[in-house]
Formats: C-alpha cells, sequence, structure tokens
C-alpha cells in the first residue's frame, strides 16, 4: 500500500497518518511547508464560504462554511485560534472570527464553532457525491509538488476535476471518503488541508468533501477527501438544519 501523507501546512516532523510520523532531518524543526492547489488557477469568483484557519494570523488549512456560526475543515487541521471568511486572500478581507470549540464529525472531518455569526453566506452539504461527478478544488495550498518547495498562494486557487472510483485511491474508506482527480501535475497540496471540493456553478455550489490526504508527492496521483454528504445527517443535526438543502 502506497503511504500517504497529510497536508495541513505544519512541520513535517508533526505530520502523521494512521501512526506513522515524517521524521525531520535536521534538528532544527523544519519551516512549515506551506502550499497551495498544483495546476490551478486564481480564484474567478469570490466564494462567500470559503474560509482561512489560522494560526497568529498566519493560514495553516482550509475549511468551509456551512452555517453561521459552523465551519467544516479536516480532524487533522485541529483547532485553530481563528478563522477569516469570504475572501480571496488569506492575508487580508472578510471576516475574522475566533473559534470557541471543534467537535469530530466522523474519520477525519470535524467541524468548528465561532464565537460569533458570520455574516457570509454559508454553502449547502449536498445529498450525494457520485462517481463521475465534476467538481471543484478549493484552497491557498502550495503550488508546487514537493515538502517545502514553495510558499502559501496570496490569492485562493481553483481546479476543475472529477470524482473517480475509490479503486484508484489506496487507503480509502468507501462509505465516508471520495477519491479525486489523478490528472498528473495537478491536485490538492500542503495547506489545502481540510478545504473544500464543490459541485455546482456559480450561486450553486454545493459541499461535496474536505480535503483529507495524498500521496507522498502533491498532485502525483488521486486524493482522499472527506465525504461530507456521507456526514449530511449527522452535520445537519449539529447546526440545526442550516445552510443544507
Amino acid at each position: 500500500m502506497r503511504k500517504r501523507t497529510l497536508w495541513a501546512a505544519m512541520p513535517l516532523a508533526v505530520l502523521t497518518l494512521s501512526g506513522t510520523s515524517v521524521a525531520a532531518a535536521a534538528t532544527e524543526p523544519a519551516p512549515p511547508p506551506r502550499t497551495t492547489i498544483v495546476g490551478g488557477v486564481n480564484a474567478t469568483e469570490a466564494y462567500s464560504f470559503m474560509a482561512s484557519l489560522q494560526e497568529g494570523g498566519s493560514h495553516t488549512c482550509g475549511g468551509s462554511l456551512v452555517a453561521p456560526q459552523w465551519v467544516i475543515t479536516a480532524t487533522h487541521c485541529g483547532q485553530p485560534e481563528q478563522v477569516r471568511i469570504g475572501t480571496k486572500t488569506h492575508k487580508s478581507g472578510g471576516e475574522v472570527i475566533k473559534v470557541d470549540s471543534a467537535q469530530v464529525v466522523g474519520g477525519d472531518l470535524s467541524i468548528l464553532h465561532l464565537s460569533s455569526a458570520s455574516k457570509s453566506k454559508p454553502i449547502a452539504v449536498a445529498k450525494s457525491a457520485p462517481v463521475g461527478s465534476a467538481i471543484r478544488l478549493l484552497g491557498w495550498g502550495q503550488t508546487c509538488p514537493t515538502p517545502g518547495c514553495g510558499g502559501l498562494a496570496d490569492q485562493l486557487q481553483q481546479l476543475d476535476t472529477s470524482i473517480i472510483a475509490d479503486a484508484k485511491c489506496d487507503g480509502i474508506t468507501a462509505s465516508t471518503e471520495i477519491c479525486t482527480g489523478g490528472e498528473q501535475g495537478k491536485g490538492a497540496c500542503y495547506g489545502d488541508s481540510g478545504g473544500p471540493a464543490v459541485i455546482g456553478g456559480p450561486g450553486s455550489w454545493e459541499l461535496v468533501g474536505a480535503t483529507s490526504r495524498g500521496g507522498q508527492n502533491c498532485a502525483a496521483g488521486p486524493a482522499i477527501y472527506s465525504d461530507t454528504s456521507a456526514y449530511r445527517d449527522k452535520i445537519t443535526q449539529i447546526i440545526g438544519g442550516a445552510a443544507t438543502r
């Protein structure tokens, strides 16, 4: 089975999956391999639901606003200090709101509770995510495919791809995860963890996934996303039914 790595923007020494740690070669901690979607383009529209999880004002992971006080992200991203919502750049604009709690929805999918309600428009959670569906990935992660090869993208990136057969992704949990695109040289990367995979179009986007993990190098093959549609009932219960349809 191919070893897979996580995509939070954090030191390699603490990146883990199923108890396997990636040791840093140097004694001194390596700088965070901050990243964006590889092979994507600058966002062509404003995504009101897009969230940047932040510590000390710096981007660590992506997320999606699914209700005024709730943001979906990856469990391995942890509980951030704050989120910045509704802007194409993680450095400025939008709203900055503190995070007061986090709870695991299931697998590598968690939901953050915000200290106050966002004024941005949330995204609906899709009812299903069938194989063959056209999807769009969003994130500020690394735009080059190897750890530490570049910094965060200043502008939000987007990449159009599709949901492919589970058999294309090693180690996938078929009932609660989806396998996304596998075009060589394109895909999510370090720093894109927790960010959305969406279906639909402008004004009608729906959330189908949150970035979980991929191969040793970004954009070298398919990636695994938590299937938010599989957890839709639980998400609806937590947020009280808002932002779903």
